[in-house]
């Protein structure tokens, strides 16, 4: 019990982070750009607690899984009155209600890019190294004689100094046998190995087949300087949203199974695993679920804010906002979609729930 109290605590404080950046997102850069802001409200449903502050509500309500900015204007079939008509979203230019409506999403980048940046000059991140961390009995490099400590300095008389260079190097073999130079207790031995193929997974949990020669690399610890730090965050952010859509393309042609979509119960789960490892690891996590809300956000999915810049990109075209018919009917099949993805995504939960329970 102590186990899923925790769990559902660390998931609500990640959620909680993640709601709070995105809606805050909108609201500064309306703010900014003169719009009213009715709400800000962390959670959807009853208030638990609320607060007025000049024109603005700042609430918490009962259901955590979301948020919202209620600004002026922003619904087509609520009359604005004529003094508050400057500050109405719906009579701002393409270009702020464009800028607004986008924030919630960057602001979700924005904070990954940050977290990344705070645990690279913090903590470091573990880097996987040419040091051989443990040999396969009866493996290829256990047959060449290779051994635990060994460092790899070279493939085929070219340096390699990088986990990420050997592995190409032994998987761009094509079976052929490689000449490794490694570095023991301060001796230079070269030796020869052949590759075998077996069968392993990508990124993306797809069944592939590889060449290997059966070592596991020795972790490290690599810190960087601020100045590093910072370009490498926003890489890592973006290398983390290509991830998440190259994954969705690859689950809706089918090569990926949707057996892999998670909920609420999965979120939470991993949560806590996290926040159980330290806070470091319970950060990263945030940071890589900010990346997807961030990402999944964008999509164009009327009722998401993709859905809502695809119809600012429609106005931009025709010189004219779409019509409200249209653009409710949109809304609609939107949250039918979203409706049956999370209880298909819920749906996933439990049975990985009690297929673990049976196992358990």
């Amino acid at each position: 019990m102590t186990t899923v109290i925790y769990a559902i605590v660390s998931a609500l404080v990640g959620l909680g982070i993640l709601i709070v950046i995105h809606e805050l997102g909108h609201f500064l850069i309306a703010k900014i750009s003169g719009v009213g802001v009715l709400t800000f409200s962390v959670g959807f449903g009853p208030k638990i607690w609320s607060r007025k502050v000049g024109e603005t509500e700042y609430a918490l309500s009962a259901f955590p899984l979301g948020g919202y900015v209620k600004m002026i204007g922003e619904d087509a079939e609520v009359e604005v009155q004529q003094a508050d008509i400057h500050k109405s979203f719906s009579h701002q230019g393409l270009a702020k209600r464009t800028a607004i409506v986008a924030a919630g999403p960057l602001f979700n980048l924005l904070l990954a890019a940050a977290v990344f940046m705070w645990i690279f000059v913090a903590h470091g991140i573990p880097v996987l190294t040419t040091t051989v961390g443990g040999v396969e009995p009866e493996s290829p490099a256990a047959l060449a004689g290779m051994q635990k400590g060994d460092r790899i300095v070279a493939v085929d008389g070219r340096a390699v100094k990088k986990w990420e260079e050997l592995s190409s190097r032994i998987k761009q073999s094509d079976g052929k046998p490689l000449s490794l130079r490694l570095m023991r207790d301060s001796r230079e031995i070269e030796i020869v190995v052949q590759p075998t193929r077996r069968e392993g997974r990508n990124l993306y949990g797809e069944t592939i087949e590889v060449w290997a020669i059966g070592v596991a690399s020795e972790v490290a610890i690599e810190k960087s300087a601020p100045w590093l730090a910072a370009g490498k965050a926003f890489y890592k952010t973006g290398e983390y949203s290509l991830l998440t859509l190259v994954a969705l393309y690859k689950m809706i042609k089918g090569e990926v199974s949707p057996r892999n979509l998670g909920g609420p119960l999965l979120i939470a789960q991993m949560a806590g695993q996290q926040a159980r490892e330290g806070l470091t690891s319970f950060f990263f996590f945030i940071a890589i679920l900010s990346v997807n809300l961030g990402v999944l956000n964008l999509l164009p999915i009327p009722v998401l804010d993709g859905g809502h810049l695809l119809f600012f990109l429609f106005e931009w075209g025709l010189g004219r906002p779409v019509e409200i018919k249209h653009r409710e009917r949109a809304q609609q099949i939107g949250v039918f979609v979203l409706i049956l993805i999370m209880i298909y995504a819920f749906y996933n939960d439990l049975s990985r729930f009690f297929e673990g329970w049976r196992g358990g």
